[in-house]
């Protein structure tokens, strides 16, 4: 059996393990207590490598095999307990803190060293003379989207890991930043450059070109493979530079905190920089090189980056800090697993509304998406027929859709609706209470209907009791709001649909020239393609109900000697809200009404008038007919009156 748990001089004791409910939990010899992966991956590759070796592991004199069979070795500890359930599922397996500087190898097996994928890069791009032996560290998961050159694949790696690449007579060679030099430069070591004042030259870089915030953007690792994000800022500086990086590489959080914290450090001490010429007897130093400087008042130590051979060796350095780049122990916060829901279909409602804020497109019709349990996005695909389906929307949040459990009588229109409570069983979510002023400012609505696309009645509630987990019964309406007080029928019965008209409501992206012409519709769990046994398919058609006339109110009718009088106002679908005006906008491109008349059912005439008034000839107990029309709509809801 051989092993080594994943941190700093692991192999100083192999067998040494951490675990706060044991008695024995004990740091390795000079251990900092920090996670290394890499000391466990190189403690396995030197054991494997070690007796793979004749002169290490000669052959048995008796048994004719290897004194040591590394093909009965067994690494501790692989755990049946699958990766990444855990580490991350603690509610399971409450050992989870002790895996990152444990011994197991779930998890840790598929990562690859730094110097193996730098060198994959090299050849793949035709390098062959490359150098990754003083390269260090390790990649847990590496995406290349882009093969445009070997210098854009191993960038977001340099960034990450900060490391060197410097051409060496012939050969590219990869090594970590250290910051210690290699080299003390003097007064002497100098040469004097004809084209320069000074032998040396320093130079520090303008505060507000300095980053004083970074953020490090990467896929955190051990989870989901989701995008994190660490950062850190300097809370002493008063300039507010901000510098943001994305790596396509999968990190712990402690790696990606721990590489913009060297990021940040970095760019405050590399603000000074220094241009020499060196003498061509120091053809020793080269890029990547760390020199001292002592000199007086210009001590430090500095990066040769880039070196000109021009007789003299003119170089241009940054000053690094050794402490920049010791190894940084920081917490390690386990991932938490998102819960896995499987494609399941969800319930979409689809409803032609009419203007709600006055900020929607008005000829589009509103979709609203739930499901228990939500898949977290929901793909909502449409088409002309039912072939050819193109991607209209993702739906990323989710509305508060539900049923009526109890009927809802019909109740007034324009004054507060007292009625019993109804109760209302909702899919998810849950609905609170509203003052009145929140009420006549907007909040609490709702659209209750048959579950058609046309027949939706909005209104308004102040008040919301829960009745059970997921029941709540309402009262305080204002009913008919928004122009609907015409679909408010005797009752709308139990069973009927509810949607509560938040932000999880949002509209079809719909041509204005597809209004009356049937849309073929395919919805669900946006991880899996329509055709999934999961996606639900529907058609419709939408009239653009934000386009329709408000019905016309205060309709009233007389006769006199054989002539019938009708009057009414005017209602309008935009910004009728606004009681400072002498009168409501109108709304549409010119006031036109649809008058109708009939008699016992039968029609007897049709006018267009241009004005609330309408004069005719009408028998006793004849009906009245008032519609306001729109010029891209039509006739709006048309309201009647007996004349008697």
């Amino acid at each position: 059996e051989l092993g080594c748990a994943a941190i700093d001089r692991g192999t100083n004791q192999p067998n040494k393990f951490l675990d706060p409910k044991s008695s024995e939990s004990q740091l390795p010899h000079y251990s900092t207590g920090r996670r290394d992966d890499f000391m466990q991956m190189q403690y396995l590759r030197a054991m494997y490598r070690h007796y793979a070796d004749p002169l290490n592991n000669p052959i048995s004199t008796i048994y004719d095999q290897p004194m040591v069979d590394m093909r009965r070795a067994h690494v501790w500890a692989w755990d049946v307990r699958p990766f990444p359930n855990f580490p991350g599922d603690q509610a399971l397996w409450s050992d989870g803190d002790n895996y990152s500087r444990g011994h197991w190898l779930n998890g840790r097996t598929a990562s690859r060293t730094l110097a193996s994928v730098v060198a994959e890069v090299c050849r793949r791009s035709g390098v062959t003379d490359y150098d990754v032996s003083e390269l260090y560290g390790i990649v847990r998961g590496y995406h290349v989207a882009d093969a445009s050159s070997a210098r854009a694949a191993l960038q977001p790696l340099m960034t990450t890991y900060g490391f060197e690449a410097a051409e060496r007579d012939g050969t590219l060679v990869f090594s970590n930043r250290t910051g210690e030099p290699i080299a003390t430069l003097g007064p002497d070591d100098f040469a004097e450059d004809p084209d320069r004042p000074t032998a040396l030259s320093l130079t520090r870089a303008p505060a507000v070109e300095i980053a004083n915030r970074v953020q490090f953007e990467y896929l955190e690792a051990e989870a989901d493979f989701e995008g994190a994000v660490s950062e850190i800022a300097d809370p002493q500086s008063q300039v507010l530079g901000l510098s943001r990086s994305a790596v396509p590489l999968v990190l712990t959080g402690a790696e990606g905190q721990a590489a913009v914290n060297r990021w940040l450090a970095e760019t405050r001490v590399g603000q000074d920089t220094a241009a020499f010429a060196l003498p061509p007897s120091a053809r020793a130093l080269g890029a990547g090189d760390v020199v001292e400087i002592a000199m007086d008042g210009c001590a430090g130590l500095y990066r040769i980056d880039r070196v000109e051979e021009a007789g003299l060796r003119l170089a241009e350095a940054t000053r690094v800090d050794p402490a920049v780049y010791v190894p940084q122990t920081l917490p390690e916060v386990t991932p938490t697993l998102t819960p896995y829901a499987g494609p399941v279909p969800v319930q979409l409602q689809l409803m032609d509304l009419p203007l709600l804020t006055g900020d929607e497109i008005p000829h589009a019709p509103h979709v609203a998406a739930s499901g228990r349990p939500w898949p977290g996005q929901v793909a909502l695909y449409a088409s002309a027929t039912d072939s050819n389906y193109s991607l209209d929307q993702i739906i990323s949040r989710q509305a508060i859709l539900g049923i009526l459990t109890t009927p809802m009588q019909s109740g007034p229109v324009g004054t507060w609706d007292r009625q019993a409570p109804v109760q209302v069983k909702l899919i998810n979510g849950s609905l609170a209470s509203r003052e009145v002023a929140e009420v006549l400012a907007g909040s609490g609505a709702l659209a209750i209907g048959d579950g058609t696309t046309g027949n939706w009645e909005v209104l308004q509630y102040t008040r919301a009791a829960p009745v059970t987990d997921r029941t709540v019964a309402l009262s305080g309406f204002l009913r008919g709001q928004a122009g609907t007080s015409v679909f408010i029928p005797n009752v709308w019965p139990e069973g009927s649909r509810v949607v509560v008209l938040g932000a999880g409501v949002t509209q079809l992206d719909l041509k204005a020239s597809a209004r009356g012409v049937e849309q073929h519709l395919r919805y669900g769990p946006a991880d899996v393609p329509f055709d999934d046994p999961s996606y639900r398919y529907t058609a419709a058609t939408f009239s653009g109900a934000g386009l329709r006339p408000y019905p016309v109110v205060h309709l009233r009718a007389k006769r006199d000697n054989g002539t019938a009088t009708a009057t009414w106002i005017r209602q309008t679908r935009i910004d009728g809200d606004d009681w400072s005006g002498v009168d409501v906008p109108l709304g549409e491109d010119e006031e036109t009404y649809l008058v109708t008349t009939t008699l016992a059912g039968s029609p007897l005439s049709t006018e267009i008038v241009n004005g609330p008034t309408w004069t005719g000839s009408l028998p006793a107990g004849g009906k009245v007919s008032v519609a306001q029309v729109s010029a891209r709509y039509g006739a709006g809801p048309a309201q009647d009156v007996i004349v008697l």
